[in-house]
């Protein structure tokens, strides 16, 4: 009845149509027939079931309906379909058209109800009047339950509406954030190498003829960079491939203590680092590899921008819960976003490390401020939290 509401009341109008039939046939057997004739019954009776078969469609116009045709149907006494009648539209108008149509409604009913026992002046009138009034509160009951029932299921509907709504913004907001996390990951990794690569193959194509030798040791660290960034790529694909959330990638990631592995990188692309790592203890993952691609960024941007003979200094010291991270070079480097578009060079890149090394820090409370360093050169400096979880 609920997939098919129409249908359901069509066979309750039915079922109510049979049974006065079935009344109207046992009382003209009878010797003393008490209802109409069967030529104004039969009518009557179809036209006081119909109306029943739109009560949920239009509430209002079915009970009406009934309600005036109910009365003739009383009157005339045809059966019992006037009074199941009345009964379901009351209980009709209270679930589907709500309280103050159903007080007009029984308002309705009460006043054709008082009109009929008044003209009736039977010995029945108090009985009849103390049925009519259970019949109306029990309806009336019985579609404040049913009413309360349907406003508890809409309520629930709109609040996994909303769930879901809230999940699918939290879901795309959960990838846009692995997209940037990835999209940094790519940048720290492909910008640092392929800089490193560049820088040793200029330095190559010079030396091959006047001093193979150290041609030969900038081709080894082509060779070595470019397999590191290989690995580090393969991780990447491998996070992005698996489907078990708890599995390890293949290779490691880098943290705070490789950053004296990349100094020497650094030293053997050609740019002498001064390294200071204070004892950093135990850091989370995240920050340790922030940490990480904030010197590898600042360096890089060192190695590209910073000129030939330029030297560069990275410090790393832990003070209780903060590590501050200071890269600086005396060189004449500088970043793109904080030049003047008349002096920036075109073939510089568009600030992305900036922006990542800036959402890094960002991204676990911490600040970092890029800019001239007061004896020359650029420096690089960021404050990172360490909040371990206990």
């Amino acid at each position: 009845m609920r997939a098919h509401p129409m249908a359901g009341d069509t066979v309750l109008a039915v079922l109510l149509g049979l049974l006065d039939l079935l009344l109207l046939a046992a009382d003209s057997l009878s010797d003393a027939p008490e209802l109409a004739p069967w030529y104004i019954a039969l009518p009557l009776n179809v036209a006081m079931v119909t109306p029943l078969v739109f009560r949920r469609r239009s509430p209002l116009w079915s009970a009406y309906c009934v309600l005036v045709i109910g009365v003739v149907h009383a009157t005339l006494v045809v059966g019992v379909a006037s009074v199941a009648g009345l009964a379901m539209s009351v209980y009709s108008v209270v679930v589907y058209a709500g309280r103050r149509q159903g007080l007009l409604y029984v308002g309705a009913v009460v006043v054709a109800s008082a009109v009929g026992l008044a003209l009736d002046q039977s010995d029945e009138t108090v009985i009849s009047a103390l049925f009519l009034a259970f019949g109306i509160a029990l309806c009336w009951t019985l579609g404040e339950f049913v009413g309360a029932r349907r406003a508890y299921d809409v309520e629930v509907e709109a609040r996994l509406h909303l769930l879901e709504t809230e999940r699918d913004q939290a879901t795309r907001i959960a990838v846009a954030e692995e997209r940037g996390r990835i999209a940094r990951e790519l940048h720290d990794v492909v910008a640092h190498a392929v800089s490193v690569m560049v820088v040793q193959a200029d330095g190559a194509s010079y030396a091959i003829r006047s001093n193979p030798e150290l041609a030969q040791r900038a081709l080894q660290t082509i060779s070595e960079t470019g397999r590191g960034a290989l690995g580090e790529l393969r991780r990447l694909l491998d996070v992005l491939r698996s489907d078990d959330a708890d599995g390890e990638p293949r290779v490691p990631q880098p943290d705070a203590h490789a950053v004296a592995e990349l100094a020497d990188r650094m030293r053997t692309a050609g740019v002498p680092v001064e390294l200071e790592l204070g004892e950093l203890g135990d850091l989370p993952a995240g920050v340790s590899l922030g940490i990480y691609r904030i010197v590898q960024e600042s360096l890089t941007n060192t190695l590209k921008h910073a000129g030939r003979g330029a030297t560069a200094s990275v410090r790393v010291h832990r003070t209780g819960d903060l590590v501050e991270v200071l890269v600086s070079d005396d060189g004449a480097g500088h970043v793109p976003q904080l030049v003047p578009a008349a002096r920036r060079d075109p073939r510089l890149p568009g600030g992305n490390g900036l922006i990542g090394m800036r959402e890094r820090a960002h991204v676990y409370g911490g600040t970092l401020d890029v800019g001239p360093a007061p004896g020359g050169g650029w420096q690089v400096r960021a404050a990172l939290p360490v909040r371990l979880d206990k």
